[in-house]
């Protein structure tokens, strides 16, 4: 089972997720070749790396080739989904996290779904972050996702609607029963994009979880920080679920379809699974040792 885990230290937007895919594995060009799919066009996705504190990130910027693009309902947005040739998963995921959005639009503003426009986020740099955060997720054969707990900054934002607080109103009413923080920090951390994406992909708000990592990827924010304005993504192998003090020495044995993955210490853990994708079984047996007498163990 792969596991994506979003460490936003940070704060989560729709540009740093692109990123933090891309310096994770995600093939840039072959990622471009997707959103072609996409009957959108006046914009052009590039990429630079930097550094922030000294940490080298992937920098993604959607560059608008038009002055001006149009404001968006959620079924122009729905339309431009569905004409694509991406793959259904991808599609209703997307549409998930836009229709997200607009719930939260719609209860800010007071009005229904239908009558949303979505000002920035309907531009096509906002298409192009969520459809191209949920094929990178897609491609990198992710199974679940989890992400921290949010931090949320504060003072004020520009947007359309003129001056308003941060974090933006849009942004708490997705994150609600979202388990987030405030840090202290002036200015928005958290996106109404980002915050959609993740309320929407993520199945959980947590610490990290048990994984075998493969591979870490940063994605930059935009503004500069004094410290490392950046998402980690984490991708890992996630199978036991281990309990402080288990002392993990294991073994892997495969019959037939099932494959069964053993854990020994001072407790045990077997996690059994139906072939790579399928569910995974615990069984936890508890083994009292005497250590004064187990050579074995060190003390």
């Amino acid at each position: 089972m792969r596991i994506a885990y979003f460490d936003c230290f940070s704060g989560i937007s729709g540009d740093m997720c692109l990123g933090a895919l891309i310096a994770a594995g995600v093939d840039f060009d072959g990622l471009k070749e997707e959103l072609a799919k996409l009957p959108v066009d006046g914009y052009a996705l590039r990429r630079e790396k930097i550094k922030r504190n000294g940490i080298t990130a992937d920098n993604i910027f959607v560059d608008l080739l038009t002055e001006e693009q149009p404001e968006r309902h959620l079924s122009d947005i729905q339309q431009i989904i569905d004409g694509s040739d991406l793959p259904r998963e991808a599609k209703e995921k997307s549409k998930a996290v836009f229709g997200c959005l607009a719930a939260a639009e719609a209860a800010v503003h007071d009005t229904t779904l239908e009558n949303i426009h979505f000002h920035e986020v309907g531009a096509v740099d906002a298409i192009i972050d969520v459809v191209g955060t949920v094929m990178g997720l897609y491609l990198l054969g992710v199974d679940k996702i989890y992400a921290s707990p949010l931090p949320m900054g504060k003072g004020f934002i520009r947007c359309m609607h003129g001056i308003i607080p941060s974090p933006a109103p849009a942004t708490m009413e997705i994150l609600r029963n979202v388990t987030v923080y405030g840090n202290g920090i002036e200015g928005e951390l958290v996106t109404p994009t980002g915050a959609a994406l993740i309320r929407t992909l993520a199945e959980d708000f947590i610490d990290l979880p048990a994984m075998k990592v493969e591979k870490i990827g940063y994605g930059s924010g935009k503004k500069a920080m004094q410290h490392p304005n950046l998402l980690r993504l984490i991708i890992g192998r996630g199978c036991h679920d281990h309990k402080p003090g288990i002392l993990n020495h294991g073994h892997r044995h495969e019959h037939g379809h099932h494959v069964h993955s053993h854990v020994h210490g001072h407790g045990h853990v077997h996690c059994h699974a139906d072939a790579a994708s399928g569910p995974v079984y615990e069984h936890r047996h508890e083994h009292k040792h005497d250590v004064e007498k187990d050579t074995g163990v060190n003390k």
